[in-house]
């Protein structure tokens, strides 16, 4: 078996634009994915296989199974580019099929006259309020509207890891003009606040406006098991404090 795609609809996108959103740090990109597609409705069209994915598959209630996967989605945006969303359940498991998946999507867009790409992802640090969100391109006007849309530009030397980075390296020798997004993050748990902070630099760059209450309540959420993982942490510190000070207060006789 090879990467593959395979077609279930068939589409004429007028001017399209890809986001890519896979599972990596805080699951920023995919979150921030998902939830465009559900709100805005895309229609999913094609499916992408490959022998780099990790080795199971998938359970559904009914107990069928399938091989893991990534999706791609479409929206007819009336009001500017059409919009083409890639997402999936795993990114590839080796350096191999990393290049190998980025570049069945880049022909893949290139076969649709696909000129613009952003891709999505997290950015490990800790966000000291709002996480930001941290940009770099191929293309200085694509980076200066990232910029203008509240993201800050990457410090130099920043390592893009995984299907987010590889796509903009390579995009450019598709002729596609290529942007990162990703947003600060911690990156051990789900991080829906991360993703809405790229949310809200997308819209302001697509004119393309979603309901975010949804993703408030999983913010809320989010907020509720960090504060009930620090309050155990802190139980279990003092706990380690008090066991330590019994330790230290024992007198052992050597004879």
């Amino acid at each position: 078996m090879k990467t593959m795609i395979r077609e279930h609809l068939k589409i004429e996108p007028k001017n399209p634009l890809i986001i890519e959103g896979l599972p990596g740090l805080g699951m920023v990109g995919r979150i921030a994915t998902k939830y465009l597609i559900k709100q805005l409705g895309a229609k999913r069209f094609a499916l992408l296989y490959s022998p780099h994915f990790p080795y199971y598959v998938v359970v559904n209630k009914k107990g069928n199974v399938r091989l893991l996967r990534g999706e791609f989605y479409y929206w007819n945006n009336s009001e500017g580019n059409d919009l083409i969303f890639f997402t999936g359940d795993s990114q590839a498991q080796t350096i191999e099929g990393q290049y190998e998946i980025a570049e069945a999507i880049l022909d893949f867009a290139n076969r649709r006259n696909v000129k613009n790409l952003i891709t999505l992802g997290g950015y490990r640090k800790e966000a000291n309020g709002t996480p930001k969100v941290i940009a770099t391109a191929t293309d200085p006007e694509f980076l200066k509207d990232a910029l203008r849309a509240n993201a800050s530009i990457s410090p130099p030397g920043n390592p893009i890891v995984g299907t987010a980075g590889l796509l903009v390296g390579m995009a450019r020798f598709q002729g596609i003009s290529a942007l990162c997004l990703l947003g600060e993050t911690r990156g051990y748990l789900p991080d829906p606040k991360a993703a809405k902070s790229i949310l809200l630099v997308l819209q302001r760059m697509l004119t393309v406006t979603v309901d975010l209450n949804d993703l408030d309540k999983e913010i809320a959420k989010s907020d509720e098991i960090l504060e009930k993982m620090r309050q155990i942490e802190a139980r279990r510190e003092t706990y380690a404090k008090k066991t330590r000070r019994g330790e230290e207060g024992k007198t052992t006789y050597i004879s």
